[in-house]
């Protein structure tokens, strides 16, 4: 039984392999002859339940380890190859399970690392309340109040813009650094216009660590930053900013470069989710709604403004024109004489002396005469408004006529008018060009081969609006595109599908209404057209004030319609046949239920009694119902 146990701990101890270098064997830090103790392995310290439950709760990432986690995740598949020419080469020749346990090991802390450096470095959803995680600026530029609140029609809450024309400046401090150099880093964000943007900003700011002394209640408007990146729109400015600060190299300054030509702005007041994707080859991609809209290189001149890399040369700053320098290209010939015919003094028009008064022209009346019904105000006062005089018309008379007034002849050009002579220009025997100054080695100038990003250190919203109702919600940052894309998917995507169908449900209602309301104009004036027939003369008055209150109940219309037409028949077949006696009109069912709609509707004891008296004069006979037929 010893023998067996001994034989147990012999294999338990692996063999150094003499192909491996000392140093490179894993195991020749702890092969000693001293057993280890029981909560010792060689992999590290056994930890227990408790100790993993607590390590779970406890955050994953830390600002030192998210560049290394990326380059780990970016190199996955040579670390498999890796580990498996490891184990070919130096691992020592164990049984085929012993052989497989290493491995299989390795294959699991890869995909581990794959899966963890999948996950966003930065998500707020605002699920909760931001108070106490987000600092408010108390400068005191910034008095816009930061309320938490729900989106239109929506159970998500978000970030709001609450007050009008006001500054707003609010930050979140990262537990840790996000490195951005050398890196592919996701910025996105969504945002809703609610009331839409006419004047303001909606942007975020990336800031780079700050200084010692800095605190995120003194955030302001020269906190400095690594990223802008958002819409912006006011006056003539409508685009999605993307602005980088760079630091240069020889100088130690940092300068603002911006993004040329960006996308504009979206019009409406929906959701939109804003993206700008780096990538560590110096792309930069812009997204609006997962779509791109920009596309641009960080060492492209063609894209940025200034370029990220300096010219070579620069203009000689010292460098002055000299004094003989002519820069004039033609010059007066001095030798020219102004023709003797030449007149400077004749008018630019003339009369037109073949023109003749037109016959008919009122010479003695005015274009305007005072309106001869107008009437003095009674609240007129001599004393404080001064003297009334009415006010002033066409004159009627002149519309029938050529013309009022005192006739004049019209002008027409003067063939003699030349102007100011000036004697023509010739070649500048003289002339050097447009001087310039000499070009000089540009002390600012260096040379790169990737942009040296700053880290993000916390995110920030400063901004100057005169609109209410803007809405942040779903800032992300992360290292992998198809992250972006499901948060996208998964957060923005249904809420813009829902105001979308209520957009359009909203346009189709409204142009019902509008074609609607079209339709019943037509409507009326095609009846008023039908009031002015000869021959519908008796029934005038009656179909006229039938179609005033149609007018203020258009749900009346077309039981207007029916009525009117019964009337215009029965007209045409009287007129047709003849008649026996004098008698009313026959009035359908349809009229009588108008006029009943007409007497219920709300209205004054003053319209019905003045309708009565239409009735009167109208010279009909009072309806009379079947019944009583």
């Amino acid at each position: 039984m010893a023998e067996v146990n001994k034989k147990k701990e012999e294999l338990m101890v692996p063999r150094i392999n003499p192909r491996c270098p000392a140093d490179s064997n894993p195991y020749s830090q702890w092969q000693t002859s001293t057993p280890l103790p029981a909560e010792i392995t060689p992999w590290g310290k056994r930890r227990g339940k408790r100790e993993r439950e607590r390590e779970r709760s406890q955050p994953r990432r830390c600002g030192e380890c998210d560049s290394l986690l990326r380059l780990l995740r970016s190199l996955h598949r040579e670390i498999l190859a890796g580990a498996r020419s490891f184990a070919i080469r130096c691992l020592p020749p164990l049984s085929g399970r012993m052989m497989a346990a290493p491995l299989l090991l390795v294959l699991i802390v890869s995909t581990f690392l794959q899966i963890w450096a999948s996950d966003p470095l930065f998500f707020e959803p605002f699920d909760e309340s931001f108070e106490g995680r987000w600092i408010v600026s108390d400068k005191a530029d910034y008095q816009g109040i930061w309320k938490y609140s729900k989106s239109d029609g929506h159970e998500d809450y978000g970030m709001l813009v609450s007050e009008k024309a006001r500054k707003y400046a609010i930050v979140k401090e990262l537990e840790g650094p996000i490195v951005v150099k050398d890196a592919t880093v996701i910025l996105q964000f969504e945002v809703r216009l609610q009331n839409g943007l006419e004047c303001g900003g909606a942007y975020l700011k990336y800031l780079r660590p700050q200084a010692a002394d800095w605190s995120p209640k003194g955030f302001d408007n020269e906190s400095p930053f690594t990223i802008m990146f958002g819409p912006d729109k006011c006056g003539s400015t409508n685009k999605v900013h993307f602005i980088l600060q760079h630091k240069n190299p020889k100088t130690g300054k940092y300068v603002e470069h911006h993004l040329k030509y960006p996308p504009s702005v979206p019009f409406d007041k929906n959701s939109h989710v804003y993206t700008a994707i780096l990538k560590p080859d110096n792309e930069l991609k812009i997204l609006i709604d997962g779509e791109e809209k920009k596309k641009a290189n960080f060492l492209s001149a063609d894209d940025f403004e200034p370029a990220l890399i300096p010219p070579k040369t620069i203009p000689d700053p010292d460098d002055q024109r000299p004094e003989d320098w002519d820069e004039r290209a033609k010059i007066p010939d001095s030798a020219a004489v102004k023709p003797d015919d030449w007149n400077e003094d004749a008018p630019l028009e003339i009369e037109d002396e073949e023109a003749v008064k037109p016959e008919g022209w009122l010479d003695d009346e005015p274009e305007e005469i005072y309106d001869p019904e107008a009437t003095k105000p009674e609240d007129w006062d001599d004393e404080e408004d001064g003297e009334w005089e009415a006010p002033k018309i066409d004159n009627p008379k002149c519309e029938e006529a050529p013309g009022c007034g005192e006739w004049k002849r019209p002008m027409k050009r003067n063939p003699a008018y030349k102007g100011k002579w000036s004697a023509p220009l010739i070649d500048n025997p003289n002339y050097k060009g447009i001087w310039k100054p000499q070009e000089m080695d540009n002390p600012e100038y260096f040379e790169l081969d990737k942009p040296n990003f700053e880290s993000i250190a916390a995110i920030g919203i400063e901004i100057w609006t005169m609109q209410d109702g803007i809405l942040f919600d779903n800032i992300l940052v992360a290292s992998d595109e198809k992250v972006a894309e499901s948060y996208r998917l998964e957060t923005w995507k249904p809420k813009y599908k829902a105001e979308k169908e209520k957009e359009e449900t909203e346009e189709a209602t409204y142009g019902f209404r509008d074609a609607l309301s079209g339709f019943q104009k037509n409507i009326f004036d095609l009846l008023y057209k039908i009031a002015d027939i000869p021959f519908l003369e008796p029934y005038k008055i009656k179909i006229i004030d039938v179609i005033d209150k149609a007018e203020k109940q258009p749900t009346l219309t077309i039981g207007v319609l029916i009525s009117i037409l019964i009337v215009f028949v029965t007209a045409i077949f009287r007129l047709l046949f003849g008649k026996k006696k004098t008698q009313a009109p026959v009035v359908s069912t349809s009229e009588t239920n108008i006029k009943t709609a007409e007497n219920d509707a709300p209205g004054s004891a003053e319209d019905k009694e003045e309708n009565e008296k239409v009735d009167d004069a109208s010279g009909l006979r009072p309806r009379r119902s079947r019944r009583e037929t």
